[in-house]
């Protein structure tokens, strides 16, 4: 680089004088004169119509499905306006809109959570629009509207009275027991998540290791130990249900046709006529996972149990959670005092003192195809 003078400037010079520039908040291309700097080239900003398409295509499925709804929303509503016109007070107008409009169910909470996903769909459309150089980062208007405050949740940890009788009825009632018991039990033994059990293949399984592998929400992957018991009763059910496809879905019907989100609210609205409280509470199978990591946080600390529920250590729980992580094995501790059997993976049983100190009696209730 040479000065105006048409002196060399040293490479020390140079950084110097970027430094000032830095500090002044000014590019070298500022100093340029306007017909020293070729114009960006202009891009045409799409529709939301357009846009919605675009972005459908390149986020994930479970993403997909989160914000589908709530795309075609703001299609409805803003669908041949460009990217650019929305405001933030329009943007809050749409939410509140959709708060409203929201259907009233059992389990409603105001349509806070319409409101919120709204606002976290148009979020991700203006992040992909910021990444395309379409808008501005500052010229965002979804980041500018606050969501609505996540109310704490009213799910909790069952009682072993309440968690038996769940086995017992789903074990001696409805048109297929054995499925139902062996959903509960994937779910009590690995706090898993319904979507993780919906996911779950013939080639997930490890049975050697007692081990099944799931895929949950965020593209996230773990093996989670499980009992000799559970994983002989997997084995055996697909091998009498299966269709040979081992990356086919694990859990079927009688007829071999793969179980959907409908078998959980069939199964749970049944359980709700037989115990009223299912009922009253809209007890869920995530109930089921509440209760098991709770139960293993009193007894094995709050390291294993987020190893237990496979979260990932990328929260506000402090830096120190990554060097406190629990691995497998002490899961493996976990569960074999959890169900009352040894482990594979465990290197040794562990006894768990106090009023607690098994669920495997638990487990016991739950009858057909002797789950127990």
């Amino acid at each position: 680089m040479t000065s105006a003078a048409g002196r060399s400037l040293s490479s020390g010079e140079v950084e110097a004088a970027r430094l000032i520039l830095a500090r002044l908040g000014i590019t070298p291309e500022q100093l340029l004169s306007p017909g020293d700097v070729a114009p960006p080239p202009s891009r045409e900003m799409p529709t939301f119509t357009e846009y919605i398409d675009r972005v459908a295509d390149a986020v994930t499925p479970g993403t997909r499905r989160v914000y589908d709804s709530y795309w075609r929303r703001v299609r409805d509503a803003w669908g041949d306006r460009r990217l650019n016109e929305p405001t933030p007070l329009e943007v809050k107008q749409l939410s509140e809109q959709v708060k409203t409009e929201a259907i009233v169910r059992s389990n409603s909470r105001g349509g806070r959570t319409a409101s919120e996903h709204l606002i976290s769909a148009l979020r991700c459309l203006y992040k992909y629009a910021v990444a395309d150089r379409l808008i501005d980062e500052t010229e965002n208007p979804a980041l500018r509207v606050a969501k609505p405050r996540r109310l704490a949740s009213t799910r909790r940890a069952l009682p072993e009275k309440q968690l038996a009788q769940l086995f017992a009825v789903a074990g001696s009632t409805g048109n297929d027991p054995e499925l139902d018991s062996l959903i509960l039990r994937l779910h009590a033994e690995t706090a898993c998540r319904r979507g993780g059990a919906l996911a779950l293949r013939p080639c997930d399984l490890d049975a050697v290791q007692c081990l099944v592998r799931l895929s949950e929400k965020g593209e996230t992957v773990r093996w989670q130990p499980i009992s000799p018991t559970l994983a002989q009763h997997l084995l055996l059910h697909v091998e009498e249900r299966g269709d040979g496809d081992r990356k086919g879905e694990l859990l079927r019907y009688r007829n071999g046709n793969p179980i959907t989100s409908r078998r959980y609210d069939h199964l749970f609205q049944r359980l709700g006529l037989h115990l009223p409280w299912v009922a009253t509470q809209q007890v869920t199978a995530h109930w089921l996972r509440h209760t098991t990591l709770t139960w293993v946080e009193r007894n094995f600390g709050y390291a294993v149990a987020r190893a237990f529920a496979g979260h990932d250590g990328k929260s506000d729980a402090g830096t120190t959670s990554t060097y406190v992580r629990a691995d497998v094995y002490e899961v493996a501790q976990a569960l074999a005092a959890l169900t009352g059997e040894s482990h594979p993976l465990a290197e040794h049983k562990t006894e768990v003192d106090g009023p607690e100190q098994r669920l495997g009696g638990m487990f016991g209730a739950i009858t057909g195809r002797g789950l127990s």
